[in-house]
């Protein structure tokens, strides 16, 4: 397996150091730093006032719901965040990430406040989506292999049937509990970001 790169590394350990604060402060982390839908205190589970905070537009995006869910979230970090890194390089891999946590937690918070949801939102998912696409924006030929079935598409396939289903499963609500317009938001983020740099639609192109 490839050496992980500097920014990719930092974040696993990052996301697997929040992971085990939350084990041992799980009535402090959480209301603190998950993300919180906007408006009064929300009456949560274990009984405190829970509410939005700016903060929680990235410190969401550290904490998860499980281990598996951490781990899923930080092995395709590895797989496609590290290519990206050295094609971006430290920086402008690490502000594209942070642009995918914040779009992501922005389409989010509209969908939950438009639905009248009172539940929190964690995980990194959003900017791994967002990752995700850029992959496939700057590989699209390459080949992915699916896990469940083990089906080889190219890159820009497998993104796009993602997206879709990303997309039925946030409007029908058939799978509950994942934050399906958190991934949507990240993606969508992503794209208008690489579209920034590129001078492409919807942005002027840069004049020399």
């Amino acid at each position: 397996m490839p050496a992980i790169s500097p920014v990719t590394l930092a974040l696993i350990v990052g996301n697997a150091a929040v992971f085990f604060l939350m084990q041992t402060l799980p009535d402090t982390m959480v209301p603190l730093f998950a993300l919180w839908p906007f408006g009064p205190s929300v009456v949560a589970p274990m009984g405190a006032g829970m509410q939005f905070q700016p903060w929680q537009m990235i410190t969401y995006a550290f904490m998860h719901g499980s281990l598996t869910h951490l781990l899923v979230n930080m092995f395709a970090l590895y797989m496609f965040g590290g290519q990206l890194e050295g094609v971006w390089g430290r920086r402008r891999y690490f502000n594209f990430y942070l642009i995918c946590i914040v779009s992501a937690a922005a389409v989010q918070l509209l969908v939950v406040n438009a639905t009248g949801g009172n539940y929190p939102t964690v995980g990194a998912s959003g900017a791994v989506f967002g990752l995700l696409l850029a992959y496939a924006m700057y590989f699209p030929n390459r080949t992915v292999m699916l896990i469940i079935p083990p089906i080889p598409m190219p890159a820009w396939l497998f993104v796009t049937l993602y997206g879709l289903l990303e997309l039925y499963l946030g409007v029908t609500g058939s799978q509950a509990g994942v934050a399906h317009f958190a991934h949507l938001g990240g993606m969508l983020g992503g794209f208008l970001m690489i579209q920034h740099w590129r001078g492409r639609f919807p942005f002027r192109r840069r004049r020399r």
